[in-house]
């Protein structure tokens, strides 16, 4: 495997990139990519991941703040904690039907994030997942999904609806919380529990249906 000197290899791990940035291909062979690895590369615009990647960790790409676009390879099993942590100008992510779950601040800051589409594999979503992801409109969320975590989509203006679906049993503290284009959500039966400032300052929400098995409101 021919690595380019601005890449850090250890057995197969990527651990450090130092590099200029631009369009960075990563070389087949990688097997990981380890965490905080492009932490802070600014001139970052784009990456290729090879499919011989099956993990990428905490904070990899985090303060990538040129980072546009980007393809999970279909290997990967998840999106770790603060993954795409403060990627402002990214506005597209291909995650596969691999991923079973998205971490904690993955997304947070994202504010050119447009739209998502999270794949039914999905099972968890972590805290603050998506938070002040400010340009996102529209989210689906997987029918696998048990809880909506602590400020999940926290911040999220530009979000206009929200479909929770069916399986879902709590909705975390301030996990809609300055949602302020929300106009309108729908909770399913399996809701129990709706915590500490869901629904805080989503100003133009006009219409909530509590279904009856709920037995909490924070």
């Amino acid at each position: 495997m021919s690595v380019p000197n601005d890449f850090t290899l250890e057995n197969g791990v990527l651990t450090k990139y130092t590099g200029p940035g631009g369009d960075v291909v990563i070389p087949e062979g990688v097997t990981s990519i380890g965490d905080e690895a492009f932490r802070g590369c600014g001139g970052l615009t784009s990456v290729t991941i090879p499919e011989s990647v099956t993990s990428i960790g905490d904070g990899a790409f985090s303060g990538c703040s040129g980072l546009k676009s980007l393809t999970i390879p279909d290997r990967v099993t998840s999106i770790s904690d603060k993954t795409f942590w403060r990627c402002g100008k990214l506005k597209s992510v291909t995650i596969p039907e691999s991923v079973t779950s998205i971490g904690a601040s993955a997304f947070l800051g994202c504010s050119g994030l447009k739209s998502m589409t999270i794949p039914d594999s999905v099972i968890s979503i972590g805290d603050g997942a998506f938070y002040e992801c400010s340009s996102l409109t529209s989210v689906m969320i997987p029918e696998g999904v048990t809880s909506i975590g602590v400020d999940t989509f926290c911040g999220c203006r530009g979000l206009t609806s929200v479909t929770i679906p069916e399986g879902v049993m709590s909705i975390g503290d301030g996990a809609f919380e300055w949602c302020r284009g929300l106009k309108s959500v729908t909770i399913p039966k399996s809701v129990t529990s709706i915590c500490y400032m869901a629904f805080r300052d989503c100003r133009s929400l006009t219409c909530v249906t509590i279904p009856e098995g709920v037995t909490s409101i924070g």
